[in-house]
C-alpha cells in the first residue's frame, strides 16, 4: 500500500473516485442512517480498491450493473485515528454499490434529542467531517486529495426537512426502488415520510460533506442567502438580523478574488451543541448560535467561512500536512473582507487577537515545536488533537509579509491568479512555493521562504498590528493589575472582540476570580437585559479557543 495522505488508506496506485451517489435512511429511534454508497471511478479497474471506514457496519458490496457480491475485506486491525479499511476486489468495473450503516458512535453524527434543541419539541442531527470523519457516514476515500462530485437522497420524517452543502434539487415522495439497497422498498416508501434530493455539481474533499436535518426554517437575508434555523421565529430574526450584511461582503469577496463559483451561500444557525465558531460547508455555512450578539459582530465569522469559498473549498490543502493553505489564506482573506467592509481599525483588531493567540500557541508547543511549523508532519497524529491558531496565523503572517514586500496592489494580482489557476484543485506547499517564485521573480532573496515555511516559532520579520484601538486596549489590559477597570465611556462602543482582546492581554499574574468579579460586576449592572448577545463568544472558528483567565467567565455564565 502506497498511502497519498498521512490520515487515509487510499492508495496512489488505485484511482481516485469522481462521484458519488448516496442515499441514507435516517431513522431517529436508533440513531442509525441506514446508507447505499454507489461510488464511480474514471476508468474500469481491475484489483485491490481500499476504502476508509470508521464504525461502519457494511452489509454487502455488489456490482451495480449485475447485482452480483463483489469479495471485500474489512481490516482486522482498526486504528484508533484512521479507523478501518475495507478492500474491494474489482474486475474491470467502474462503479460499486456498498451497503452499510452507521454507528451510534459515528465520529461525523450528532443526534440530538428534543430537549437538547431550540424547539423542543423535535430530534435534530447533524454532520462534522472535518478533518477526517466522513468515512464514519460512509465508505469512501477520505483525504483532501480525492475530491468528488456527488447526489444525495435523504430519506426523513415528514415532519422534518433536510439542508446539505450541495444544491437541492427537490423534496419529493419516495419512490419504490431509488434507495438503492439502503432499506427495503417497504420501509423506504412508508407513510410519514419524505425524500430531500441534492447535487453537489463540483468537486469538493469529503470533509465538506454536510447535511442536517430538524425542524427547519429560514428567513431571505439577500440574493444569494437564506439563514436556516430551528423554526423558532426570535432564532430566525435574530440570525437574519445579525447577517443582514451577507451580500455586501459576498460582492467584497468577489472583487478581490475573482468570481464566486458556488452560486449560493446559506447559513444554518445550529442547535447550542455545535461546538465550533463556523464550518465553511460550500453553500450551507453552518454556525453556533453564540456567534448571534446583536451587533452585527458575528458577522465577522461569516466573513471567515465567506473567505473559505476561494481558499479551502476551491483551493484545497492535498493533506493535513499542509492546512495552513487552507486556513492562513482564509485568515488573511477574512481580514481583507472585514477591512473592506468595516474598516481597518476592525481588521487590525482581528489581527490583534490573531496575533496574541498565536503567541500563547508557542507556549503549547514548546514541547513539541513539529507543529508550530506551516509545513507539519502529522503521521501518526490524529489532526484534531493538534489543532490549533498556528495554520490560521502564522500563515496569515507568511502571507501579510509577503504583502509588505511587493506592495499590496501587486499581491492582489498575485492571489487572483493563484485562485483562478488552482481552482477545484488540492496543492501541497511547495506547490505553491513554486507558483509564488515563479510568479514574484526573487522573492526568495527578499523573504526567508524556507523559515517561514520549515521553521519553527514566529520569524522575526512577523509583525504585531499598529492601530489606536488595538494598542489602547492592551494598556488598559495591562493596568488591571493595578487595580484599574476600563471606564464606561472608554467601552461604550466596545463589542465581543475588543472584551475578546482586552481579557487575552490580562498579566498572567491575575487571578480568574478577580476577572470573574470585575466582569459580573461591569456586564450584569450595565448589560444583564442584553447580556446573552453582548458577551464576547467562547467560539472561534473551528476551536474553543479561550484563555484559561477566559474559561471561568464562560463556564458561569453559559453552564450554570
Amino acid at each position: 500500500m502506497a498511502p497519498v495522505d498521512p490520515h487515509s488508506y487510499t492508495d496512489s496506485t488505485h484511482p481516485l473516485t469522481n462521484h458519488i451517489a448516496l442515499t441514507f435512511y435516517f431513522d431517529f429511534p436508533s440513531s442509525t442512517i441506514f446508507t447505499s454508497t454507489l461510488i464511480s471511478l474514471p476508468a474500469p479497474h481491475s484489483g485491490p480498491f481500499t476504502l476508509d471506514t470508521r464504525s461502519l457496519s457494511i452489509s454487502s458490496v455488489l456490482d451495480p450493473t449485475t447485482h452480483k457480491p463483489l469479495p471485500f475485506t474489512l481490516a482486522a486491525a482498526i486504528d484508533p485515528i484512521l479507523g478501518q479499511y475495507v478492500t474491494i476486489t474489482l474486475s474491470n468495473q467502474s462503479q460499486v454499490l456498498i451497503l452499510s450503516k452507521t454507528a451510534t458512535s459515528s465520529s461525523a453524527l450528532q443526534w440530538l434529542s428534543p430537549p437538547q434543541t431550540f424547539n423542543k419539541s423535535f430530534p435534530f442531527v447533524y454532520t462534522q467531517c472535518q478533518s477526517i470523519h466522513a468515512r464514519s457516514i460512509f465508505p469512501c476515500q477520505d483525504t483532501p486529495a480525492a475530491r468528488v462530485r456527488y447526489t444525495a437522497k435523504l430519506n426523513v420524517p415528514l415532519h422534518l426537512s433536510a439542508v446539505m452543502a450541495a444544491k437541492h434539487v427537490e423534496r419529493k415522495d419516495p419512490v419504490a426502488g431509488e434507495s438503492l439497497g439502503a432499506c427495503e422498498d417497504s420501509v423506504w416508501c412508508e407513510e410519514g415520510r419524505v425524500v430531500e434530493e441534492f447535487v453537489m455539481e463540483q468537486p469538493v474533499p469529503p470533509y465538506l460533506f454536510a447535511f442536517a436535518v430538524g425542524e427547519l426554517g429560514f428567513r431571505e437575508v439577500g440574493p444569494r442567502t437564506r439563514v436556516y434555523a430551528e423554526a423558532v421565529p426570535n432564532i430566525l430574526d435574530a440570525a437574519s438580523k445579525e447577517f443582514a450584511g451577507t451580500e455586501e461582503m459576498i460582492r467584497v469577496g468577489e472583487r478581490l478574488f475573482g468570481p464566486y463559483d458556488w452560486e449560493r451561500f446559506d447559513l444554518l444557525v445550529l442547535p447550542p451543541s455545535f461546538p465550533y465558531g463556523g464550518m465553511e460547508n460550500p453553500r450551507m455555512v453552518f454556525l453556533t448560535p453564540t456567534v448571534i450578539k446583536g451587533d452585527a459582530t458575528g458577522a465577522q465569522v461569516v466573513a471567515h467561512e465567506l473567505a473559505h469559498s476561494w481558499t479551502g473549498n476551491l483551493i484545497t490543502n492535498k493533506t493535513n500536512d499542509h492546512f495552513w493553505l487552507n486556513e492562513g489564506f482564509t485568515t488573511y482573506a477574512e481580514r481583507r473582507i472585514v477591512e473592506a467592509v468595516q474598516g481597518e481599525d476592525r481588521a487590525a483588531l482581528n489581527i490583534g487577537i490573531g496575533w496574541r493567540g498565536l503567541v500563547e500557541e508557542m507556549d503549547r508547543f514548546k514541547d513539541n515545536m513539529e507543529f508550530t511549523k506551516l509545513k507539519t508532519n502529522q503521521e501518526g497524529v490524529d489532526p484534531d488533537d493538534i489543532y490549533s491558531q498556528v495554520p490560521y496565523e502564522k500563515g496569515f503572517q507568511f502571507l501579510w509579509r509577503i504583502e509588505r514586500q511587493i506592495g499590496r496592489p501587486a499581491f492582489d494580482v498575485f492571489l487572483k491568479k493563484y485562485i483562478a489557476t488552482f481552482k477545484f484543485q488540492s496543492i501541497d506547499t511547495d506547490t505553491f512555493i513554486d507558483f509564488l517564485k515563479a510568479n514574484i521573480p526573487g522573492i526568495e532573496e527578499q523573504i526567508d521562504l524556507e523559515l517561514w515555511v520549515e521553521g519553527t516559532g514566529i520569524p522575526p520579520d512577523a509583525m504585531e498590528p499598529v492601530s489606536n484601538i488595538y494598542s489602547k486596549i492592551v494598556s488598559l489590559a495591562n493596568e488591571f493589575q493595578l487595580g484599574r477597570m476600563p471606564k464606561e465611556d472608554e467601552v461604550a462602543d466596545w463589542h465581543g472582540q475588543e472584551w475578546e482582546l482586552y481579557l487575552e492581554n490580562l498579566p498572567k499574574s491575575v487571578e480568574a476570580s478577580q476577572v470573574l468579579s470585575c466582569l459580573l460586576n461591569y456586564c450584569i449592572i450595565n448589560y444583564w437585559d442584553n447580556l446573552y448577545f453582548t458577551l464576547p463568544s467562547p467560539s472561534v472558528e473551528n476551536s474553543l479557543r479561550y484563555t484559561s483567565l477566559f474559561r471561568p467567565f464562560f463556564f458561569f455564565f453559559f453552564f450554570f
